[in-house]
């Protein structure tokens, strides 16, 4: 009898090490792989010409070159799937725009927050706007099935607010609620703020009515089944460096700086003209772009700026065609008739190009674009004039943001007086480097749709009416 416990003993006790939690960090550096979970949208992951982008999937690439291991996503096609992938120790870390909540922190572990943002209501300009929680009843609402916005609402109607009613949308992209509130078929969204920006480019007509409560937290969160206080404790340290060394602001100024000051209505001027004037002159911008290496659609945005792809356009100071270019600019170019689209766009690029290669080398992209416009509209001298301003004042003079907030002081004696080239429209040159960069995103986000990856199919959508009433219980 002793002995038959005493081995039953040892055997339990040999198998307690198989039960234990394993350490993530140690499975994630031995496996050489870090898997990431996140959604396919314009403020997350997406793919362009280049391949993958996006604001997480950046953040996700930077931990795993600090950890020294391989990066690989995984898209969930709903936030429920996430957090299904996490539950299954199919993800190391869901990095999707997550913000934070009771319910979802009672049961995932997370990491420190790296951005905030604010729920808000958004609805059709010129329509009722409600302004206080309480002009939510009776009205047709959408949100992301399994967000924090119907974690919210089921809130608010627990509380007393029992007419609240709203429609939990399939999806992890909230620009199918937008495309809904847009088309008519609901009458207020709930999304995240800085979901908000960078796609009310392409819903013009949408407006924010009020804001859902106050700002709330971004976070990553962890697979709940894993032993994660290590991987915890170094991404919370990962966060926390790039606060500190300025990259979490770099990479938001990247991802979102582009849809700050810029109005409503040139985005609507904007995805009107782009139906109706881009098209007859999209292969030729396009063929172009490919002749001097450069996205044709930064290429597509320049021009828009210039003239609004009219390529008649002329102004008073002499300057004309698709491109505006001047005279002199056109000869050393090697344009004869500005007029011609063709003849200008190429002018237009090789200008543009010469200005990018005659910038310092250690001024690297998306910066040196960014620059390079700026250049273009101001003139080379004017820009090292608030290049060396803002090294003076303590900024970076090789980021866009750090320059563009001393552009303007070019207009005031006060700066001016004290540099090189003198006085410059400095306020004119940020908005013009604003203003590419805003139309630029709106051209790319256009063909977001295409490079998607499509929702596994369920055969239920499939079949026909008829098939759908039988009760197949009864076969």
């Amino acid at each position: 009898m002793y002995l038959r416990l005493l081995t039953v003993t040892l055997a339990l006790l040999l198998l307690l090490p198989g039960c234990a939690r394993q350490d993530s960090l140690q499975h994630i550096q031995s496996s050489g792989k870090l898997t990431v979970v996140t959604r396919n949208s314009p403020t997350t992951y997406y793919q362009d010409k280049e391949g993958a982008t996006g604001y997480e999937y950046a953040l996700a690439g930077l931990l795993a070159e600090e950890l020294g291991v391989e990066l690989k996503i995984k898209t969930a096609f709903n936030l429920d799937e996430i957090f299904q992938q996490l539950q299954r120790g199919e993800a190391d870390v869901a990095a999707a725009g997550l913000t934070l909540t009771g319910q979802r922190e009672a049961r995932y572990p997370h990491s420190a927050p790296y951005y905030q943002l604010t729920p808000q209501v958004v609805y059709v300009a010129g329509t009722y706007r409600p302004r206080r929680v309480g002009d939510l009843v009776d009205m047709s609402i959408v949100v992301l099935a399994g967000s924090s916005h119907a974690e919210s609402l089921h809130a608010l109607r627990e509380g007393g607010m029992s007419g609240l009613e709203w429609r939990e949308i399939p999806g992890a992209d909230s620009m199918e609620l937008l495309e809904l509130v847009d088309s008519g078929e609901a009458q207020l969204a709930i999304i995240d703020s800085n979901e908000f920006s960078v796609q009310q480019s392409l819903y013009p007509r949408l407006k924010v009515a009020f804001d859902l409560g106050s700002q709330q937290d971004m976070v990553w969160y962890l697979a709940p089944d894993a032993d994660n206080r290590r991987l915890q404790a170094r991404i919370d340290q990962f966060i926390e460096r790039l606060r500190a060394d300025g990259t979490l602001e770099s990479l938001r100024e990247e991802y979102f700086g582009h849809t700050a000051g810029v109005s409503r209505i040139s985005s609507h001027t904007f995805t009107r003209n782009m139906r109706r004037a881009l098209p007859p002159y999209r292969d030729l911008i396009r063929e172009v772009a490919e002749e001097y290496q450069m996205d044709w659609h930064l290429l597509a945005a320049i021009a828009y700026q210039e003239s609004h792809w009219n390529p008649e356009a002329a102004s008073p100071t002499g300057v004309r065609g698709m491109m505006m270019l001047t005279l002199p600019t056109a000869r050393e170019m090697g344009v004869a008739n500005r007029l011609d689209p063709g003849q200008s766009l190429r002018g237009g690029a090789r200008y543009f190009k010469n200005i990018k290669r005659r910038l310092p080398k250690d001024i690297y992209e998306p910066d040196r674009t960014w620059l390079a416009l700026a250049a273009y509209n101001i003139g080379m001298g004017h820009l090292e004039d608030a290049r060396v301003m803002t090294e003076r004042q303590g900024g970076d003079p090789h980021l866009w943001r750090d320059v563009m907030e001393r552009l303007p002081l070019l207009q005031k004696i006060k700066y001016y007086q004290n540099t090189r080239y003198g006085y410059a429209r400095g306020v004119e040159a940020a908005n013009y480097v604003q203003n590419i960069r805003h139309y630029y995103s709106i051209l790319e986000w256009q063909d977001i749709p295409d490079t998607k990856p499509l929702p596994p199919m369920r055969a239920g959508d499939y079949l026909p009416r008829v098939v759908k009433k039988l009760d197949l219980r009864a076969l």
